[in-house]
């Protein structure tokens, strides 16, 4: 294996997404697509030059397949993705909404083969990324995907790597919200960067203004925490600095799924160029823009030259406010 930028592990299901609005009970056409988070961020790094290796498990089946090629098209790494012959790949089921408003997204995941990730799943060569990103999915999976995805933060953390986590909350796969909040909380605190959403971020500390909730993790050792507000931007807090970042202005929105696993290519991205902080909010904020404009959850992220060509076309109109 060459040497690796980024590690990003998790399920990537595949999606079938509606051809026409309405109940999901009376389409009767669907486009075949990929979905996943964690996928979602690992094919924004790829599409912007980085060399992005993918943990996963799929099924010994069509759907399997599918997945898999469709990441290697992408640019992935996909050495260590592991054929389950025993469990099948999960897939999901997603509405039209012609509205602008969030889709409804119907899951088949439960006993997938991605769910049976274990820390028995980490290759070492793995371990010598340069960066790893985690989100909250794969730990809800089992217990034993848990156990991976506390293995491999702590292990990149240790070696000094750069770890991010988004915790990308799915109440419907825990057994329970205090078990979410708890280890969602104690994921990110083996973290560098935190990314959560504002209501996310409420949920999981109990403060209702983004600073408290960023000094929250801060507190127990994160680097530095951006929090998404939307529309509107992102706040984002550092032991030293803090500031507002204006959110990118957009004519239509098409698709809300995939907007905050954008920003997570833009912060990553950046960080890893060594952009300040500031300007990784800011990077994130038009590609999480730029993700909704467009129908599917990641065909909206750009490639190194778009980004290169627009967002500075467009960045002078959005300035960065410090000590928010």
């Amino acid at each position: 294996m060459s040497e690796i930028d980024v590690l990003s592990f998790g399920e990537t299901m595949a999606m079938f997404v509606a051809e026409q609005s309405g109940d999901l009970a009376d389409v009767g056409q669907f486009h075949k697509r990929i979905a996943g988070a964690d996928s979602n961020v690992a094919i924004g790094l790829s599409r912007l030059g980085f060399n992005v290796a993918w943990l996963s498990r799929v099924g010994a089946d069509s759907l399997g397949r599918f997945v898999v090629d469709t990441l290697e098209n992408e640019g992935l790494d996909c050495s260590n993705v592991a054929v389950d012959a025993a469990h099948p790949t999960g897939f999901q089921l997603k509405s039209r909404a012609d509205d602008g408003s969030d889709p409804v997204v119907e899951y088949f995941r439960r006993g997938s083969a991605a769910s049976h990730l274990s820390p028995q799943s980490i290759a070492p060569p793995l371990l010598t990324a340069r960066h790893l990103h985690a989100t909250g999915i794969p730990p809800a999976l089992s217990p034993t995907a848990r156990q991976m995805s506390f293995e491999l933060m702590t292990r990149m953390r240790e070696a000094g790597r750069s770890v991010s986590f988004d915790p990308n909350l799915r109440p419907s796969l825990w057994a329970s919200e205090q078990q979410m909040i708890g280890e969602i909380n104690r994921l990110a605190a083996l973290a560098h960067w935190v990314l959560p959403g504002l209501s996310e971020g409420r949920l999981l500390t109990g403060f209702e203004d983004p600073a408290d909730i960023a000094a929250f993790y801060l507190d127990q050792g994160v680097e530095a925490v951006a929090i998404k507000l939307g529309p509107h931007g992102a706040y984002y807090r550092t032991q030293l600095h803090q500031g507002f970042v204006p959110g990118f202005a957009v004519q239509t929105v098409v698709d809300t799924v995939g907007a905050g696993d954008g920003f997570a290519v833009g912060m990553i991205s950046a960080l890893l160029e060594n952009h300040c902080f500031a300007e990784a909010v800011q990077r994130g904020n038009w590609i999480g823009s730029r993700a909704v404009q467009s129908r599917g959850d990641m065909e909206g992220l750009p490639t190194r030259l778009e980004m290169t060509v627009e967002l500075e076309a467009v960045i002078v109109g959005n300035p960065i406010t410090e000590d928010f």
